[in-house]
C-alpha cells in the first residue's frame, strides 16, 4: 500500500472487506510500506485482486514472520493489528439521493464495498441498532435545509426538497423540520454512546453537533419554520451535549451560507496550489486507533472544500484528537473523539478530488483517481469496526 507499489489503493480495501466477508482474517500492517493488509494466500483471493485491479506479493510464510517479527520491535513505529469481522455499513441520506452526491457511498461504490441506505424514519425508528457503521450525508440537523436560502431561494430543487422534508416531518408526528432532525440527531448520539462508529463528513460534522447543542431551542428564522427565534439563543446553547465543538457563535442570518464560527471556510486564507493538509504521527503500538485511521501513502494531502471546509481549533474540545491540519492556517482538518462505548471521526470538505464542489458540478471519476489519499482517510474508517478490541487492563 505504499506509493510504488499500488496501482489501486481503493480497491485493496474492498478486497480487504471482501476478504472479511468470507469470514477469514486480515492483518492491517500499520506503518509498514504505507499500511498494508496481510490476507490469506489463496487462488480465490489472488483471483479476486486481478479481477479489482488490485496489485499485491506473494509472501512465502518464513518472508510473513519475519515481517510480523520486524513489526513487533519497540524500535519500530508499526504495529499488526487483526481484521476480524467486516463491519455492517449504513448510509444515512435522503431517499433518491444519486450516489455521487457524496464521496463516502461513491468511494464505497467504487470499491465494492456493500452498504444500506437509512434516512430519519429508519433512525427514529431504532435501525441504527442492525448497523457496525455509520455515515452521514451531508445534512444538516438544524432545519435550516443547508442554509442555501440566500442563494437557492428560488430553484426548484431547493422548493421541492424544503417541501419533502415538511412531509416527512409531518408524517413522523413532528410540527417541524428542525424538531424532527433534532430527534434524529439525539438517536444518532444514543447509538454512539451505544457503542456505534460514526463518520461524518462536510455540513453533517458541525449541524450535528450544533442540533445537539441547542436541543429545545428554536433557532430557526421565519422563513426555515414559520416562526421567529427564542430570544437570546446563543446564551442559551448547552455545549456539554456536543461531541466535538465547544464555545462556538451561531451564524443569525438565513443569507449567510454557513452554519458557525465553527467552520473556517470565510477565515481561511489559503491558495488553492497551496492548499494541503497533513497528517498527524502517532504510536501505533500505544495508539493503534489513530495510526489506523491515518494510513496513508502521503503524510501530506491535498486540501478540498466544501461547506464546512475545515474547523477552527481554538472551538474544538480538549477531548477530540486532531488527526490532519493546515499548518499555515491553523486549521483542524481530520479529528476524531470518543463518546460513551462509541467512536466519531469528522471530515472537513465535500470531495477529496473536487476542490470546490458546487451545486450541479459533474461527478467525480474515481477511476480517474485510484489511489487518492483523501479518499483513503474514508476508508480507513470503513474498517476501523473491523479491529479486534484488545482487552483493557483491570
Amino acid at each position: 500500500m505504499d506509493v510504488e507499489s499500488q496501482k489501486n489503493h481503493l480497491k485493496a480495501y474492498g478486497v480487504t472487506y471482501w476478504v472479511l466477508n468470507k469470514e477469514l482474517k486480515v492483518k492491517w500492517l500499520l506503518n509498514y510500506r504505507g499500511g498494508s493488509f496481510l490476507l490469506p494466500d489463496t487462488d480465490k483471493i489472488k483471483k479476486e485482486c486481478q479481477i479489482r485491479g488490485v496489485s499485491f506479493e506473494v509472501i512465502s510464510n518464513n518472508n510473513a514472520e519475519s515481517i510480523l517479527q520486524e513489526i513487533s520491535s519497540p524500535s519500530k513505529n508499526m504495529e499488526a493489528v487483526v481484521l476480524e469481522k467486516a463491519p455492517k455499513i449504513a448510509v444515512y441520506t435522503p431517499k433518491g439521493k444519486l450516489p455521487w452526491d457524496d464521496a463516502v457511498t461513491m468511494v464505497l461504490q467504487y470499491a465494492e464495498i456493500p452498504y444500506e441506505t437509512v434516512y430519519d424514519e429508519e433512525v427514529l425508528n431504532d435501525g441504527l441498532l442492525l448497523f457496525d457503521w455509520l455515515h452521514l450525508h451531508h445534512e444538516d440537523f438544524t432545519g435550516q435545509y443547508g442554509k442555501f436560502y440566500g442563494a437557492y431561494r428560488a430553484s426548484s430543487w431547493y422548493i421541492e426538497e424544503k417541501k419533502n422534508a415538511e412531509i416527512l416531518a409531518h408524517a413522523l408526528g413532528f410540527s417541524k423540520v428542525s424538531e424532527e432532525k433534532s430527534a434524529v440527531a439525539s438517536k444518532i448520539r444514543d447509538y454512539v454512546v451505544g457503542g456505534g462508529f460514526m463518520f461524518a463528513m462536510c455540513s453533517a460534522t458541525d449541524s450535528f453537533d450544533i442540533a445537539l447543542s441547542v436541543e429545545g431551542l428554536d433557532i430557526c428564522e421565519p422563513m426555515f419554520d414559520g416562526d421567529g427565534t427564542d430570544a437570546g439563543y446563543q446564551n442559551k446553547i448547552d455545549f456539554s451535549k456536543t461531541f466535538a465543538f465547544t464555545n462556538y457563535t451561531l451564524e443569525r442570518s438565513p443569507l449567510i451560507y454557513e452554519f458557525s464560527s465553527i467552520d473556517m471556510t470565510r477565515k481561511r486564507r489559503v491558495t488553492k496550489d497551496s492548499d494541503y493538509f497533513s497528517l498527524m504521527e502517532f504510536s501505533a503500538k500505544w495508539d493503534p486507533i489513530p495510526t489506523m485511521l491515518c494510513q496513508n501513502h502521503t503524510a501530506l494531502v491535498k486540501g478540498f472544500m466544501g461547506q464546512t471546509t475545515s474547523f477552527t481549533r481554538e472551538e474544538i474540545k480538549s477531548s477530540v484528537l486532531v488527526m490532519g491540519e493546515t499548518k499555515s492556517n491553523g486549521e483542524a482538518k481530520y479529528i476524531h473523539g470518543i463518546k460513551g462505548k462509541g467512536f466519531f471521526t469528522f471530515y472537513g470538505g465535500h470531495d477529496p478530488e473536487d476542490y470546490q464542489h458546487k451545486v450541479g458540478d459533474p461527478k467525480t471519476e474515481l477511476d480517474l483517481h485510484p489511489t487518492s489519499p483523501g479518499y483513503r482517510l474514508i476508508l480507513n474508517n470503513v474498517l476501523f469496526p473491523a479491529a479486534k478490541k484488545k482487552k483493557q487492563k483491570t
